[in-house]
């Protein structure tokens, strides 16, 4: 599956007259699975869980953004596995410690990757902005929905997976999300 994302990357990169980078994240919405692919060699593939709802650029949506993006922003490197986020500034709370109401919330937990759309028009402007709609790669509290869609727009991870990806991705790594 990996192969056909990657074509329809390489694609757009050739329309944008843009180079690659040398790690690239590949997300699957239909397999519900993220490719890290580095020098062209499969690193390894992530079970996801992306939007509930269906993928969308647009604002208020609560869908995933479709397209090109950048990580353009690692936090939380110094926090211990498991910690909340808001605002993407820790809580000193390790979900598992959260009250029982908060823990039956979609937690951002252990490693924010915070996402910059590409594409003007598709993911990048006003109204349909990636950044500006606040989507990222994140742990969650509620591993067992990862592999089915159950987010509400950011692509999710175990926490350990989402450790390991921050760990081994610089800032400005591509991201593809496409709907294959």
């Amino acid at each position: 599956m990996s192969l056909r994302i990657k074509s329809e990357y390489l694609k757009v990169l050739q329309d944008l007259t843009m180079q690659g980078t040398p790690s690239i994240l590949l997300v699957s919405i239909a397999e519900q699975e993220l490719y890290h692919q580095k020098d062209g060699k499969s690193v390894k593939t992530y079970v996801i869980s992306t939007s509930l709802k269906p993928p969308s650029c647009r604002e208020n949506s609560w869908g995933t953004p479709l397209g090109l993006h950048r990580v353009c922003e690692m936090i939380g490197g110094d926090q211990p596995l498991g910690m909340v986020y808001r605002a993407r500034k820790p809580i000193n709370c390790l979900y598992w410690e959260c009250d029982v109401e908060m823990r039956k919330k979609n937690l951002i937990t252990s490693r924010i990757l915070r996402l910059e759309g590409l594409q003007p028009g598709l993911n990048n402007g006003e109204g349909i902005d990636t950044f500006d709609r606040f989507v990222y790669i994140h742990g969650t509290n509620h591993e067992e929905k990862l592999g089915t869609p159950s987010s509400s727009g950011c692509i999710q991870l175990s926490n350990q997976d989402v450790i390991e990806l921050a760990e081994g991705v610089p800032t400005g790594t591509h991201l593809f999300i496409s709907e294959n």
